[in-house]
């Protein structure tokens, strides 16, 4: 099995249209069997796409899990309308109130795929408003079928004006005869007063609890450096995922982010003093989403490895590499992407939490 997941950081990466295309050849070049990604955004005012059109691309909808969500929300402690907003689960919620609209990237990526030969399944979440002009939300392809899309709030906010407001995105398929689930992650910071990391895993690891059994895995940015201790990495570590990097037979330097992004621009330790930027003004005033203003930690000169690909179980790895890195294909994101060969047949029952 490949795995891949990217942060795309999608309509707001600048000369977008050519790195959509860039990425579309990577995956058609790669063929991966589930794809994880995040940061992915829609203009708020593009036409909705006609649901007809959406199916024959493969989309599969987000089914309402509300039994589930609300159970895994009370043992985290979390209370529905802590937003100060009347929100509703699933189906009946911000998924199905927002629709995949024209310029999705999510959608035009499946579009770009099945052109090309390498049809996928897949499914879209939004969580908030982004940068004052953007759903923005996390979605899945899977080469296989789609058995269940679901989704949760990793967050206390359900706001979805409040640019901190975070959801999973998950799917189950059956692969080789193995039930793998497979969810779509974008945390926030270790040290965010409002929206904390552990509170985020708090809640995502109460919701797997409710459901266990499956190989599981964890995909996306977590926004948390490799073996640092005492903050996001030791903690999902700790409480017995494993990090796919740690168990490939082969891998390179991890390395996904290369520089100063979005959300680790404003520590006035960054070795390049970058002021915040037009954005981080606009989130000051709660206005948009430049992940982080004021929240995170100083990203260092030689790079972060904060993309992961976690799983519940150990697993024979083949290997784990970084790619859209300008090395292994060329750079689409503000983020690098991690690709992964394992063998989730292989092991099945050992070691699952």
């Amino acid at each position: 099995m490949k795995l891949m997941t990217l942060n795309t950081h999608s309509l707001v990466e600048p000369g977008y249209e050519n790195k959509l295309k860039l990425f579309a050849e990577v995956v058609l070049r790669e063929r991966p069997d589930v794809i994880a990604l995040q940061e992915v955004n829609q203009s708020m005012g593009e036409p909705a796409v006609e649901r007809e059109r959406l199916l024959a691309l493969g989309f599969v909808e987000c089914r309402d899990c509300a039994r589930r969500v609300e159970k895994a929300a009370i043992e985290a402690g979390a209370e529905a309308g802590e937003s100060g907003e009347d929100v509703e689960y699933g189906a009946g919620g911000r998924c199905a109130e927002v629709p995949v609209r024209a310029d999705n990237h999510a959608y035009r990526l499946a579009g770009l795929l099945a052109e090309g030969g390498a049809p996928y399944f897949w499914t879209w979440v939004p969580a908030k408003v982004g940068y004052g002009r953007y759903d923005e939300g996390t979605a899945l392809f899977s080469r296989l079928p789609i058995a269940e899309a679901e989704w949760m709030y990793l967050t206390g906010s359900w706001d979805y004006k409040n640019w901190k407001t975070r959801k999973a995105l998950g799917i189950t398929v059956d692969f080789d005869g193995t039930r793998c689930r497979f969810f779509s992650l974008h945390m926030g910071w270790w040290k965010d007063e409002d929206e904390p990391f552990a509170g985020q895993w708090e809640r995502l690891s109460g919701y797997l609890r409710s459901v266990p059994g499956d190989v599981c895995f964890l995909m996306g940015d977590f926004n948390s450096p490799a073996g640092l201790q005492g903050e996001g990495w030791q903690l999902v570590s700790g409480s017995g995922w494993r990090d796919t990097y740690g168990l490939a037979a082969a891998k390179d330097d991890g390395v996904t982010v290369g520089g100063v992004i979005d959300g680790w621009r404003d520590d006035a330790r960054n070795a390049d003093g970058t002021a915040p930027d037009a954005e981080g003004a606009e989130n000051a005033e709660g206005a948009g989403n430049t992940e982080g203003a004021g929240v995170a930690e100083a990203a260092p000169e030689n790079g972060m490895r904060i993309d992961y690909i976690w799983v519940n179980r150990e697993i024979p790895v083949l290997r784990s590499q970084v790619i859209c890195n300008g090395i292994n294909g060329p750079v689409v994101s503000d983020h690098y992407g991690v690709m992964i060969e394992c063998e989730p047949d292989k092991c099945p029952g050992r070691g699952g939490l």
